[in-house]
């Protein structure tokens, strides 16, 4: 597992390739895996990302095959960080114009500021094409190096 950490506010960010989900919920738990592993988030984050969106309903997919599993700072969070899972086969997530999905990304933010500017770069990065870039990333490091461009 490849984690990039930076003293200070720079986000843990890692990225697992070829995931095999059965469904989002698996899916989901693929994302926040290696954020979990690292120590960015708690074990119970991937389970409020799931009841949040079992709550409110697909939310967290953004745009067509793009999803962004994400909860409060109170559910685990304990660094920045971002990860995404580029899925084998897409899956389903209930919603109707953006399914199936096969980039989920995951995000936590230990407070509700912090996450801002990475969020914002996020967003410019994928108009700019980062989920076509971990869709063809051939590697785990290939997709973490994507991935950090997002600051």
């Amino acid at each position: 597992m490849a984690v990039v950490t930076h003293a200070g506010a720079d986000p843990v960010v890692d990225a697992v390739v070829d995931v095999r989900a059965a469904d989002w919920r698996g899916a989901v738990h693929a994302a926040c895996a290696p954020l979990v592993s690292s120590g960015a988030l708690e074990p119970r984050y991937p389970e409020r990302c799931i009841a949040i969106a079992e709550e409110h309903g697909p939310y967290m997919v953004l745009a067509p095959g793009i999803a962004l599993a994400h909860a409060r700072p109170e559910d685990g969070v304990l660094r920045l960080c971002l990860s995404a899972a580029v899925l084998s086969a897409p899956v389903e997530f209930g919603h109707d114009q953006n399914d199936p999905v096969d980039v989920v990304l995951a995000f936590g933010s230990p407070d509700d500021a912090a996450h801002l500017a990475l969020l914002q770069n996020l967003a410019e990065h994928l108009l700019a094409g980062l989920a076509d870039q971990l869709r063809l990333a051939p590697d785990q490091a290939t997709a973490v190096r994507a991935l950090s461009a997002v600051r």
